[in-house]
């Protein structure tokens, strides 16, 4: 018998931070891995940022601070969200939390009652499900296909809806696919909600700059929804700010508040100098920081190469993904191919089979909701693109 919890027995680990360690094992017995497994950006964080953050060491501001946050960064995400996205909020009604993650679960744990269910479109971000877990609650999955762009439809909403539906939770743009909701999109989805006042919208929009083709935006513009939208955000990718651990949500005021007293009983505030940091962050121009364009210009870049080179290898399937940094691939044409040694039966076997053979670590789709496919991440140079993509083709062709 374990002495573990059975809270901790259910978990998971993460595949992404999985395969993530699985690389680092072989890199330490020498092997040249190319990584295509992790999810931050391979940027520093901009100059000004830093040093705001070097300054606030100087003038020792080191000590605790409120749960939710200090005032003047929580005004000024306040600000963001009225600049960047044309939403009101007071300061109080935003949580600053260490990471996203922390947000997003935050939200979980004070909506959510054990059998409360909650619907997540996949592919979704592989610490929804146990984060749903962990609150006690149960999961629906709306599938989608790579042919519907991995957007789920309001039809499909709708059928998932259930008088124990409480949460419905979704990404965009989204992780693992890069799908980007439009206003379209979402205006669809907020038809369907409308219909359901019971029902609470967590959107995670930490990808939210990077977007390739047209503007971000959230469900919270839709005033009859507002409300009921927990607006899920952070500094960490479109800042590239991943170990400055900086998250925060916009929310209705009680739930803020109850946010802020689960916060208060886990972590505490965030770090001082973190939030000093973000709040430099959150005042930037997107579209006039030359670093955070040549950021989102690179990774464009690097989605087109990769794309090319990827469908260049047969029954291999792919989209255009519209944000974030990944490719989400429909690679279940070599499920039952072998080399001989290995018979390759699911995602896992794909993922196993190109991490030994070509040194090239992925991550399998099943873990997002989807085992036909897996997921690339191109935050890494256009060099070792190049080179992975070559390695798994040449991988791949041994297989009958």
């Amino acid at each position: 018998m374990s002495i573990l919890s059975d809270r901790i027995m259910n978990l998971s680990e993460s595949a992404t931070l999985e395969m993530t360690r699985k690389s680092r094992e072989l890199k330490a017995q020498g092997k040249d891995v190319i990584n295509l497994s992790i999810g931050e950006p391979d940027f520093n964080t901009p100059e000004c940022i830093k040093a705001a953050a070097k300054q606030a060491i100087d003038d020792n501001q080191t000590h605790y601070t409120p749960v939710a946050g200090t005032q003047e960064l929580r005004q000024a995400i306040a600000e963001k969200f009225k600049k960047d996205n044309g939403l009101n909020y007071t300061f109080q009604q935003i949580v600053v939390s260490n990471g996203a993650k922390q947000s997003i679960a935050n939200a979980l744990l004070c909506l959510v009652n054990p059998g409360d269910e909650v619907i997540v479109p996949a592919p979704y971000w592989v610490s929804y499900p146990e984060m749903i877990k962990l609150a006690e609650g149960k999961m629906v999955e709306i599938p989608t296909t790579v042919q519907q762009g991995f957007k789920p439809t309001p039809a499909q909403i709708e059928a998932a809806i259930t008088p124990k539906t409480k949460v419905f939770l979704f990404n965009s743009p989204n992780n693992p696919s890069g799908a980007v909701f439009t206003e379209e999109d979402l205006r669809g989805i907020a038809e369907v909600l409308k219909k359901y006042p019971n029902i609470y919208i967590i959107s995670d929009e930490i990808y939210e700059y990077l977007n390739y083709t047209c503007g971000h935006t959230s469900i919270a513009k839709f005033d009859y929804l507002k409300d009921r939208v927990i607006i899920v955000n952070g500094v960490s990718k479109g800042f590239a700010m991943t170990g400055w651990r900086i998250g925060y949500m916009a929310a209705p005021l009680e739930i803020a508040k109850a946010c802020d007293t689960l916060q208060g009983q886990i972590t505490s505030g965030a770090s001082s100098i973190s939030q000093i940091a973000s709040l430099r962050a959150v005042k930037i121009e997107p579209c006039t920081s030359d670093e955070m364009q040549e950021m989102i210009s690179t990774f464009k870049t690097r989605r087109d190469l990769l794309l090319e080179k990827l469908n260049e290898i047969p029954g291999i399937k792919t989209n255009v993904p519209e944000g974030a940094f990944y490719v989400f691939a429909n690679v279940a044409g070599y499920y039952g191919k072998s080399n001989g040694a290995m018979t390759i039966k699911n995602d896992v076997d794909f993922c196993m089979f190109l991490l030994e053979k070509a040194h090239v670590a992925l991550v399998p789709g099943g873990a997002f909701g989807n085992a036909n496919c897996v997921r690339f991440s191109y935050a890494t140079s256009s060099d070792k693109l190049v080179k992975a993509a070559e390695r798994i083709k040449e991988a791949l062709a041994g297989l009958v």
